[in-house]
């Protein structure tokens, strides 16, 4: 029993007239675009001619034959699809003369759209979109006042959620190409010195800015996403899977199913799609534990450190051009110098002078040699001849070696030393929130009354003087107001001076910290129980 022929889509890609095929084939594209189904080959023929002419070729016109032909081949590879054409048949001749009008199949249809996304990607040099953040960010609080309601509109929930899944993936995407072009530019694999030095401060100063918002937006949506997930976000998500569900073609072959049954199993796969996706969000913006941080926080990492990358290339262009001697100038000299060797014999000498790669002939200084050369008396310029003699191994005689013969020593179990490291970070986390916890307030206080009778503990201290320093630094001078937001955007502190003159004093355990009055407000901006 034959089978049919699989359709080859792709196949005109390693043909000989690729050219001439991928031309006709955007033809019909662009044609499907204007709601143009079919297309006669004559139609096809003065198409190509007029972006010839736009594009002011000097090549010879594509003839018809040769759009004829390439049109065939494409129905038989089953881009294209032949339909007589029997509109314009006015004579018997006509009617047996081969006439088609041609359209694009399903499989063309997918091969240029799959084209079309590789050549995007590919070129594609991403951004990072902190107005993605935003947009983000009204999304889940509208879903957050839905899930609030007692009945919420499942059109409205379907909606918010439709929203929030694009948005979100335009930003996932986005920063994925954005981080591959970067690395691509730290390593100077595309573009000249000139223009990259002149860029590099508008990029630095993007990324920064970046940085600081998705600092600030990340702990709001971590904070929505918490608030979500306590509220009960299944219900929404169980709503937009009905929705979809509802849409769904039933199969050619229901295989005994009922129309009940069909649409349970087509709910249940767009819940488990939904979740997925819900489940892709709250990763991405909330950490699991401290060895799995969101990637939202490994975003902002992999800024931080593609910045110190930047530096370090524009650094590394300077001394170039200032002429300071590289290690490329270097091995360049030298294959110059073995270039000119005369013979062998001078390129191994050379390799010798350069590389210094030949056997070792050392001979290893025991704390008894050094004994019997103290008790001698020898100075350094005493000739091997008259000083002591210097004892050998018998097993270095015989064997060349030291080290006794046998098997390798056994590899070192290092599982418990990570399971305490481990349990330091997770330790370490738990202490952090806590501080941070005994830190927040609830509105504006005094600061001789944020540490109350007993002070601060070591590590609330640190936390605090930390904020506090970032808080300070931020005060532009004159000023008597100011607030910052920490670094991992988990604190944001506001600090207003009451009086210069008026001194507080906070009892720590490694010390007193003095200073001036302050009207002081903590926020903590990371969810509970979870830093973003």
């Amino acid at each position: 029993m034959s089978t049919a022929p699989q359709p080859q889509p792709f196949a005109y890609l390693q043909a000989p007239n690729a050219v001439l095929y991928g031309r006709i084939l955007d033809v019909f594209a662009q044609a499907r675009e204007r709601f143009i189904v079919h297309l006669r080959p004559e139609d096809v023929a003065a198409e190509l001619r007029r972006r010839d002419a736009a594009e002011d070729r000097s090549a010879v016109p594509v003839s018809i034959e040769a759009v004829g032909g390439a049109l065939e081949k494409l129905v038989d590879w089953e881009n294209l699809r032949a339909d007589a054409d029997t509109g314009r048949v006015t004579s018997v001749e006509d009617f047996h003369r081969a006439r088609y009008l041609y359209q694009l199949t399903r499989h063309g249809q997918a091969a240029l759209r799959a084209i079309a996304v590789y050549e995007e990607s590919l070129g594609r040099r991403g951004q990072l979109q902190s107005v993605a953040l935003a947009d983000i960010a009204e999304h889940l609080g509208s879903l957050l006042v839905l899930a609030r309601e007692e009945d919420p509109d499942p059109a409205k929930a379907h909606l918010a959620l439709l929203a929030l899944a694009e948005r979100f993936g335009s930003l996932a995407d986005n920063a994925q190409a954005f981080m591959a072009s970067l690395r691509r530019t730290i390593d100077f694999q595309d573009g000249d010195e000139e223009a990259f030095i002149a860029y590099k401060d508008r990029l630095v100063e993007y990324i920064e800015r970046f940085i600081a918002d998705l600092a600030n937006r990340g702990a709001q949506i971590a904070d929505v996403l918490a608030k979500l997930n306590a509220t009960g976000v299944e219900r929404l998500l169980l709503a937009a899977a009905q929705r979809e569900a509802g849409d769904a073609v039933p199969a050619a072959e229901p295989d005994g199913q009922s129309a009940e049954q069909a649409r349970a199993e087509a709910e249940r796969a767009a819940l488990t799609g939904w979740e997925n996706r819900w489940r892709g969000l709250t990763d991405w913006f909330l950490s699991r534990s401290s060895r799995q941080p969101s990637q939202a926080k490994l975003l902002r990492g992999a800024a931080v450190s593609a910045i110190t990358g930047l530096v370090n290339t524009v650094a590394a262009l300077n001394e170039r051009r200032g002429g300071r001697s590289d290690r490329t100038a270097d091995f360049r000299a030298l294959a110059r110098f073995f270039a000119q060797t005369p013979d062998d014999a001078a390129a191994h000498q050379l390799w010798r002078a350069a590389f210094a790669l030949t056997p070792a002939r050392h001979l290893t200084v025991d704390a008894a040699t050094e004994e019997a050369w103290r008790e001698a008396d020898l100075s350094a310029t005493t000739p091997w001849a008259q000083a002591p003699p210097l004892e050998i191994s018998p097993r270095l005689r015989e064997t060349g070696s030291y080290e006794r013969r046998g098997a390798p020593n056994r590899t070192a179990d290092r599982a418990a030393a990570r399971r305490v490291l481990a349990e330091q970070v997770e330790l370490e986390a738990a202490q952090t929130d806590a501080a941070r916890a005994l830190l927040a307030t609830d509105g504006p206080v005094l600061l001789s009354e944020l540490a109350g009778p007993d002070g601060l503990d070591p590590q609330a201290f640190r936390l605090f003087l930390a904020a506090l320093g970032d808080a300070l630094s931020a005060r532009a001078p004159g000023d008597s107001e100011s607030s910052a937001i920490t670094g991992d955007g988990t604190m944001e502190i506001r600090l207003k001076l009451v009086d210069l003159d008026t001194m507080v004093r906070i009892p720590t355990a490694d010390g007193v910290l003095f200073g001036p009055e302050h009207v002081i407000e903590i926020i903590d901006l990371a969810p509970h129980g979870s830093a973003a």
